[in-house]
């Protein structure tokens, strides 16, 4: 063979190997990207249980604290953009497991005094891929956490409501 009729093999060859490797590379990123979504989901679940085991049931900044947003900041969230608080669910629970009807009621013994378990979950997040030609959204399974209670905001000696 001679160089006059292999002139544009390389480009070919280029082609070819360069449309496996960028979609590895693509893959990878990702990847990686999917895996740091999942562990900060599963840190906002974490943390909102925690905030709300230790701040006033009443307190509405516990889900904005939650996916890591300062307390006057009611927009998604800084670190997963497409993350607001309308996906968090947060449910007081009995020592059955059960959810608490009342919460906020602290007269009887079914409402406030009831309460044993903080349980924050998060479903429905839709995760968007980038890689080119596989923009399949990914809708990833629920998350859960669940926490014994402690203070709910409340003094321990005096009952006063502390600010969280």
């Amino acid at each position: 063979m001679n160089r006059k009729h292999m002139r544009g093999i390389y480009t070919v060859e280029f082609a070819i190997v360069g449309l496996l490797v960028f979609t590895l590379l693509f893959g990878v990123v990702e990847m990686g990207r999917l895996y740091f979504t999942v562990n900060a989901l599963d840190e906002v679940v974490r943390r909102g249980a925690r905030l709300a085991a230790v701040c006033n049931i009443k307190d509405e900044v516990v889900k904005q604290r939650a996916i890591f947003n300062t307390a006057g900041d009611a927009g998604n969230s800084k670190l997963i953009g497409d993350l607001a608080t309308t996906h968090l669910t947060l449910t007081y629970l009995d020592v059955n497991g059960a959810p608490v009807a009342n919460p906020l009621d602290t007269v009887s013994a079914t409402g406030f005094r009831a309460i044993r378990y903080v349980q924050m979950s998060l479903s429905g997040f839709v995760f968007k891929l980038f890689i080119p030609g596989f923009g399949v959204p990914i809708t990833l399974s629920p998350f859960r956490a669940t926490l014994p209670r402690e203070s709910l905001g409340r003094h321990s000696d005096s009952g006063e409501i502390t600010p969280c």
